[in-house]
């Protein structure tokens, strides 16, 4: 057994349990093979602890799938399939009948209704990337195997991918910055370029550190600002931006607390201010 411990965002342990698969990584009193859930809210919050007030660590998706460890007092310690972070959900945005999703939502964002009606007063709200098992398709509306009704055209096939994640990270322009937040009401710098990556069929990791060590190939001098080309993607010590052209910066940030364009010199000039240069650029 190693003497160095896996990242506890991505390997499911904690003092007194952990996954079957950490057997020979961890030691703890107790293992778990783990249940497979899914998730039933349009967002539903996935935080360190086992608290509605503790921070929000990332957020998973309508029909993603987790695997469950433990429930305690409403409480799930999961295991994102997607992502494979770690964390605290509430027990109600689960449910034990996994569905196997037939389409994803392409759209910024949709709603779900109880009845194939526009007027009638929806259920929930899905952001990109959410998953949704249909059963049938009637003009404008997608009758999802739960009974509930997406509109057809916001949902595209679970095989479908854009060509251009950058054009995906686009849309978001506007969008409030949300610590942890990883929709269209509200998403961090690492969600930004996760989701428009997913929606391309690349598979991403959560946080930024993560992303630096694994997308792409690192560009010889980050500092040499005339050979970052649309697509590159920036990172700083916590914090990423996309590249749109060798003057512009897509990101996500707490700055502005939104999702801006700003000039990429300006923008690595601000982030530097703060004792932040740029660590490195990934060309995927």
């Amino acid at each position: 057994m190693s003497d160095t411990l896996p990242d506890p965002r991505i390997n499911a342990y904690r003092d007194d349990l952990a996954s079957a698969s950490l057997k020979d990584k961890v030691s703890v009193a107790r293992y778990a093979s783990g249940k497979t859930r899914q998730v039933v809210d349009g967002a539903a919050a996935m935080r360190g602890e086992p608290r509605h007030d503790a921070a929000l660590d990332t957020e998973l998706l309508f029909g993603e799938a987790v695997t469950v460890y433990d429930e305690q007092d409403g409480w799930a310690w999961a295991q994102s399939q997607v992502d494979s972070y770690v964390g605290y959900v509430s027990g109600d945005a689960l449910s034990s009948h996994v569905v196997e999703p037939t389409h994803r939502v392409g759209a910024l964002r949709t709603h779900l209704y109880p009845v194939a009606d526009i007027k009638a007063p929806p259920l929930d709200l899905l952001s990109m990337n959410a998953l949704v098992a249909v059963e049938s398709v009637d003009g404008r509306f997608a009758r999802l195997k739960d009974g509930r009704y997406a509109i057809a055209r916001h949902l595209v096939p679970m095989d479908e991918r854009v060509e251009d994640f950058v054009v995906v990270a686009q849309r978001f322009l506007g969008t409030p910055y949300l610590w942890g937040g990883r929709t269209s009401i509200g998403l961090d710098c690492s969600a930004l370029i996760q989701i428009s990556l997913q929606a391309a069929g690349v598979g991403c990791p959560r946080d930024s550190d993560m992303q630096e060590m694994s997308l792409g190939e690192a560009l010889p001098d980050p500092q040499d600002l005339g050979s970052y080309r649309q697509g590159d993607l920036v990172f700083w010590k916590g914090h990423a931006g996309i590249v749109l052209d060798d003057a512009r910066l897509l990101h996500a940030n707490a700055h502005f607390m939104a999702t801006v364009i700003e000039p990429l010199d300006e923008a690595i000039a601000r982030i530097a201010g703060a004792e932040s240069p740029v660590t490195s650029v990934r060309r995927l």
